[in-house]
């Protein structure tokens, strides 16, 4: 006898919404914690997100915000597909657990990919975590090939002096926002993080640490300073994108995030390091950072990440 296909009738896509935040909230935590369970650490319980980050994260992927919900409007799974500029990643996306396994995955992602296409990314990637072997495997099934490990250090907030987006006027913000973005084009034309930092500003949710020489920015650090994890502290300063000129100037920019982790209220701020730059994963040991998670990068073939020949470019492929 054939197995029942799990899928309801009338499944559909539509545009997330900041409206869907509640729902979305809990799916989340459903699947991931459903993940965690069967990855052999049933005790785990991912909790629901800050509805401020899900309205940084909807808005500033836009119509790749998408859901699939049933004939009665109720959420069946979503996918948050992100582009700046060339630079195409997806996260977080998950499906209810009980429907998993029956193509609305697949559907998922492919979907996040077509649309990742269509605005000419000639990166497309997304993170898992590596003891994930379900993942991994179904996302090498989708194309997709596994990359470096992406390491989360964490380092302690210290007195010290910084210089934020904020602290600028109307028009010095709007030409240091134009400055980070020929910054980013230098080391790795077509990315583009200008979005990510003027809806973080609009938000209220972080600033971006800037570091000037001579002949101006030579790197900045956009960060979140609100508490990822609805109802908690804020207890963390969260980097989600980093590009420096030179990789000596590396410390001196950690330096400022640490700096703007204090003034923001929060005891350390946490980096999420590519592996593919070992000089600045060599800098954060050495200043004596703390790893404390790690992720698998993947991307799709042939639409790999390419390294600057020379600088720094991080840029966090989780909310």
């Amino acid at each position: 006898m054939a197995t029942p296909d799990p899928r309801p009738l009338g499944v559909r896509a539509r545009r997330l919404t900041v409206a869907d935040i509640g729902p979305l909230n809990v799916l989340f935590a459903d699947s991931f914690s459903d993940r965690y369970r069967r990855d052999g650490l049933a005790g785990v319980r991912v909790p629901p997100l800050n509805p401020l980050i899900w309205r940084y994260a909807i808005e500033g992927a836009g119509d790749g915000a998408v859901s699939w919900v049933d004939e009665h409007g109720e959420l069946l799974a979503f996918n948050v597909a992100h582009h700046s500029g060339t630079e195409g990643w997806m996260g977080p996306l998950a499906v209810r657990p009980d429907l998993q396994g029956g193509g609305l995955g697949k559907e998922v992602v492919t979907s996040g990919i077509d649309f990742l296409r269509q605005r000419g990314c000639t990166v497309i990637g997304l993170e898992t975590m590596p003891r994930t072997m379900d993942n991994i495997g179904f996302y090498g099934r989708l194309g997709f090939v596994p990359s470096h490990l992406t390491v989360t250090f964490t380092l302690e907030a210290h007195r010290g002096r910084c210089q934020l987006l904020s602290q600028l006027g109307a028009a010095d913000a709007d030409a240091a926002v134009r400055e980070c973005a020929a910054l980013v084009h230098r080391l790795q034309p077509g990315v583009d993080f200008t979005r990510e930092l003027l809806l973080t500003r609009d938000l209220g949710i972080g600033d971006t640490v800037l570091l000037t020489g001579r002949e101006g920015i030579i790197g900045f650090a956009l960060c979140h300073a609100v508490a990822l994890i609805e109802g908690r502290p804020r207890d963390e300063l969260r980097v989600l994108k980093l590009a420096v000129d030179d990789v000596t100037a590396f410390g001196t920019l950690l330096t400022a995030i640490t700096a703007y982790a204090r003034d923001a209220g929060t005891t350390r701020a946490a980096l999420r390091v590519q592996g593919d730059y070992p000089d600045a994963y060599r800098a954060l040991v050495a200043r004596g950072a703390r790893v404390r998670w790690t992720d698998l990068r993947m991307t799709l073939a042939g639409h790999a990440e390419q390294v600057p020949g020379r600088g720094v470019v991080f840029s966090n492929w989780e909310i």
